[in-house]
């Protein structure tokens, strides 16, 4: 038999104590992640005495070492281990030890480590995994009507992707511990599988199911196998690898599942062929039956669901949490990049910190699953920061949904729509994209999406003619593009969307874009701007102007609608005249269009004197001067506040007449000594004169107005207005391909800049009202 306890040798525990003085722990440290109770094991350990096999190879795991160079005349590989059988263990406890002993080193080696895409060497899972949550209610098989989803904003859609309209979560591991025959659903790149191996590797150290033998099977390699062999048998497919850890007995796997001391991890359902999957399917389901005592974890894409099995639970991984995002950040750059610590730290805060900014939302919405975190980590990790170029991070994720996901997990896929290259696939799905997203929908029914696939076959050469076949042929589409590559979903049952809101935008986008290059057709761009005051079309604007060759008659043509949306209101165009003659003489002048649309709009700029006292003095003059207004109306029956806040103005106007004017408004205030009755009889009969001479002073000397009023719909406009500038300077600042003489062209006359958007009416709406009464 295999030594039961191993020993360090005297390089070996240099070798040990070099890496555990590297991890910083203390011993107790070390025990606890070897999950032992006392740190007495790791002193046998470091002090070359004997130590049980399990747990010598343990540490030497946790410790990033290989145990073989660690112990002492370590034994050949299960060579006294050959003829393992159930009469040497009366016991069924000691049976499961052993073997779990035996079978150790095969599942640390077979599930320890993780290929991350584009990560050149394997990562330990201990230093990536984060605990996923899980869905018990698989919302594509409830039932609610298309009328229910239809009005849904883009926010509520991310919610609803998120499982957060009416499902609870639990933890992963709760699953599988409730349920002991359950099937794990997800979408491409949600962790399945890495969940999977997370179970094998904390059964494996005894910190999970302890008492049960970890078995983990990947079915695409099983069906391969029983191509081969020519035969579906689960059993003897797992008794040929218990054979290469040196158990060769079948009465002991036998052994095991009759008293139910097996966890049984098969991964990979929706991998296998559809010749294949119906003998997988009848197998498993035949195994789980036979040993129903034993526990089973399938996992499968959720769209893959048909493939049923028989007294399983179906559960879902849900898309990772905030808490869940930012853990799995810190452990990325701590696992894959080679600077030191404090600079990993610190990237992992910086793309913490930015991935939360509202300009990253898209990268939020993607990266609430593992794949896609992982994608945005790896680009943010080479230029520390997010791509401006948003549109080439989309192409990169959706080119691996489309195909290299499977290609570098070597997965062999029906395909049912063989022939499809990548730029069909991808025409195929903007068009679905484009007709569902200018219709205002982010879900729709099956037999839509359908009808939209099966008229993009009809177009194709060599198509079929026949009603019935070009309907068999779009649900086959539909079924490859929702299990194949995850891109659409189907939320409930018979209602669709796509699995992001983000790539329903850039492939809507891809369309405009593709339709103008291809074809030298104005019309998409001409369609495409009559929506820019809608703003759930303000990130297809985006990704528009940047992925086009050339964006000057784009640009053109958002400037010519922004311009048109008051030029037939003469009391709009009076207001805006008046932004324009303050800004004349500005050395800044569309950033200070922009502040007297936001000072004539809403009038509490206080918090901003500082920041806009960079442009220029005369508009920290007229900032002062509004805020003056605001500190007598506001504040109407403090005589210490309006007192302070002349004093104020009076203090840097350098204009005679308005200092005249200003003083002698002061000198008409009353006495603050006097009676509190006396005021009062000032503020009542005298106060509206005063302060009607005070606005009167400031637009004579200053033109400045506060006699600005809007009615709904102006506001309405000005708002538009307001929105659809900041959207085209979003557009100018975005990197697309420009000339300068239509930049300049444009920046000449915009209205108005970022920096300033601050202060525009975000609550506006709420203090208008009572700005206009005072008015």
């Amino acid at each position: 038999m295999v030594k039961r306890s191993l020993e360090a040798s005297l390089a070996g525990i240099q070798q040990a104590k070099k890496a555990f003085a590297h991890k910083g722990w203390t011993q107790e440290d070390l025990a606890f992640e070897v999950n032992l109770k006392t740190r007495q094991p790791i002193w046998r350990f470091f002090s070359g005495r004997p130590v049980e096999r399990h747990i010598f190879i343990e540490i030497c795991s946790v410790l990033s070492l290989n145990w073989r160079e660690i112990a002492a005349n370590p034994p050949e590989e299960f060579s006294e281990s050959k003829e393992l059988g159930t009469a040497e263990f009366l016991d069924i406890d000691a049976l499961v030890q052993q073997v779990r002993s035996q079978r150790f080193d095969k599942i640390q080696h077979q599930c320890g480590t993780l290929q991350l895409l584009d990560v050149t060497r394997p990562v330990r899972i201990d230093d990536i995994y984060i605990d996923v949550n899980i869905l018990e209610e698989i919302a594509s098989l409830q039932w609610l009507e298309f009328a229910d989803l239809q009005n849904f904003t883009s926010k509520e859609f991310d919610r609803f992707g998120l499982g957060e309209v009416s499902q609870t979560q639990i933890a992963g591991i709760a699953a599988v511990q409730t349920y002991s025959k359950l099937r794990v659903l997800g979408k491409p790149g949600a962790g399945k599988t890495t969940f999977l191996q997370h179970l094998a590797i904390q059964c494996n150290r005894g910190r999970f199911a302890e008492n049960r033998v970890p078995i983990f099977v990947t079915l695409r390699d099983f069906a391969d196998e029983a191509r081969v062999v020519g035969e579906f048998h689960l059993l003897n497919y797992i008794c040929k690898e218990f054979f290469t850890c040196g158990i060769s007995d079948p009465s002991v796997l036998e052994t095991l599942l009759l008293e139910g001391r097996v966890l049984l991890l098969l991964d990979g359902l929706d991998e296998v062929l559809h010749e294949q999957s119906k003998g997988v399917v009848n197998e498993i389901r035949r195994l789980s039956e036979k040993y129903q005592k034993n526990m089973f974890v399938v996992t499968c894409r959720t769209a893959a669901k048909a493939l049923n099995l028989r007294r399983f639970t179906d559960v879902e991984i849900a898309p990772f949490s905030q808490d869940q995002i930012v853990t799995f950040a810190q452990k990325w750059f701590t696992a894959v990049t080679k600077t030191n610590i404090q600079d990993k730290q610190e990237q992992a805060f910086e793309f913490i910190k930015k991935l939360d900014l509202p300009e990253n939302l898209q990268f939020q919405r993607l990266a609430v699953t593992p794949l896609f975190l992982h994608l945005a980590c790896w680009v943010f990790h080479h230029h520390n920061k997010f791509p401006t170029q948003k549109a080439a991070f989309y192409k990169q994720c959706l080119d691996l949904l489309l195909g290299k996901w499977d290609e570098t997990k070597a997965i062999e896929r029906d395909e049912v729509y063989e022939g499809f290259l990548l730029p069909q696939k991808l025409k195929l799905l903007s068009q679905v994209a484009s007709a569902t997203f200018e219709q205002g929908n982010y879900f729709f029914e099956q037999r839509i999406v359908e009808q939209y696939i099966s008229d993009y076959i009809g177009d194709l050469p060599n198509a079929s003619t026949e009603p019935e076949e070009l309907e068999l042929d779009s649900k086959g589409v539909l079924q490859a593009i929702e299990l194949q590559h995850g891109l659409l979903a189907e939320r409930v049952r018979g209602i669709f969307s796509f699995s992001y809101l983000t790539f329903q935008e850039y492939l809507t986008a891809r369309k405009i874009v593709a339709s103008y290059n291809l074809q030298a057709l104005k019309q998409p761009l001409e369609r495409l701007v009559t929506h820019i005051t809608e703003p759930r079309w303000r990130e297809i604007f985006l990704l528009t102007v940047a992925m086009l060759r050339n964006a000057d008659f784009l640009m053109q043509l958002m400037k010519q609608e922004v311009d048109a949306l008051a030029a037939q209101d003469p009391y709009l165009q009076k207001f805006l005249t008046w932004t324009s003659q303050k800004s004349l003489a500005a050395p800044v002048p569309a950033a200070i269009r922009a502040f007297y649309l936001a000072l004539a709009r809403t009038p509490h700029l206080t918090p901003y004197f500082a920041f806009v006292c960079i442009f220029d003095r005369d508009i920290f003059l007229d900032a002062v001067l509004d805020n003056l207004v605001m500190e007598c109306e506001s504040n109407f029956a403090d005589v210490y506040g309006c007192n302070d806040a002349l004093s104020s103005a009076l203090a840097i106007v350098q204009d005679a007449g308005l200092h005249q004017a200003l003083q002698e408004l002061k000198d008409l205030l009353p006495d603050p000594e006097q009676s509190r009755e006396s005021i009062q009889t000032w503020w009542q009969t005298s106060y509206p004169a005063w302060m009607e001479q005070l606005k009167t002073a400031i637009a004579k000397h200053q033109n400045i107005q506060h006699h600005w009023h809007f009615s709904p719909q102006q506001q309405q406009v000005l708002q538009q207005y307001y929105d659809a500038n900041l959207l085209l300077i979003d557009c100018l600042n975005s990197n697309c391909e420009i000339t300068d003489v239509v930049r300049q062209e444009i920046e000449a006359s915009l209205l108005p800049i970022k920096e300033l958007s601050k202060w525009e009416w975000q609550g506006a709406e709420s203090s208008e009202q009572g700005a206009e009464e005072k008015l």
